[in-house]
């Protein structure tokens, strides 16, 4: 199915997770299996957090990138609209390309 994901980018150009194991780089082009990483002060919600459309309201756009991905073995998770409607919670992610800003 394809989804959608907001992405951290930074300066040298590399891609990251927003909030959670947010160090680590990640690659384009290859399935990458979601890792549980329990964090203080953040809800457990194990899984990569996608959305239907590019969408989320609450979160701030600078120094960040939409992509289209394509994920596997997912669960919705309802949330209200103004945090973008329907999540899509992953267990694998395909990152595809980055939408036009």
């Amino acid at each position: 199915m394809i989804a959608y994901k907001l992405f951290r980018k930074r300066k040298n150009g590399t891609i990251g997770s927003l909030f959670i194991n947010k160090r680590v780089v990640l690659e384009a082009g290859k399935w990458l299996v979601a890792e549980d990483h329990k964090t203080r002060g953040f809800s457990h919600r194990p899984g990569w957090h996608c959305t239907a459309v590019a969408k989320a309201p609450h979160l701030k756009k600078e120094g960040r990138v939409w992509y289209k991905v394509k994920i596997s073995g997912y669960r919705t998770f309802n949330r209200p609209e103004s945090q973008g409607g329907k999540w899509l919670l992953a267990n694998k992610i395909k990152i595809l390309q980055p939408l036009e800003n």
